[in-house]
Parts: C-alpha cells; sequence; structure tokens
C-alpha cells in the first residue's frame, strides 16, 4: 500500500515537471519512470532528463 501511494506522488511530480509530456522514445519514457521512482529528487532541482 505504501509503495502504491509512493508512485502515485511520484507521477503526479513528475507530470508537474513535464516528464510526461511528449513521450515518443525510449529516452523520454526512461526519464518519466525515473522521475516517478526518484520524484524526490526534483524537488532538490536535479534534472531527470536523460539525454
Amino acid at each position: 500500500m505504501l509503495l502504491a501511494v509512493y508512485l502515485v506522488i511520484g507521477a503526479f511530480v513528475a507530470a508537474t515537471h513535464h516528464y510526461f509530456e511528449h513521450l515518443h522514445t525510449a529516452r523520454q519514457y526512461g526519464s518519466a519512470a525515473l522521475a516517478v521512482v526518484l520524484w524526490p529528487l526534483l524537488f532538490l532541482g536535479i534534472n531527470l532528463h536523460v539525454h
């Protein structure tokens, strides 16, 4: 249950940081997945976009 809440919060935070926009390549999907799992780092200003 706690894991589900963590992932839902991560998806919300990733969406507010525009990680789900224009998902066309594997890199963009990877960036979105990293943002969902590592969402606390987004609040520290760390960019998780895979280039």
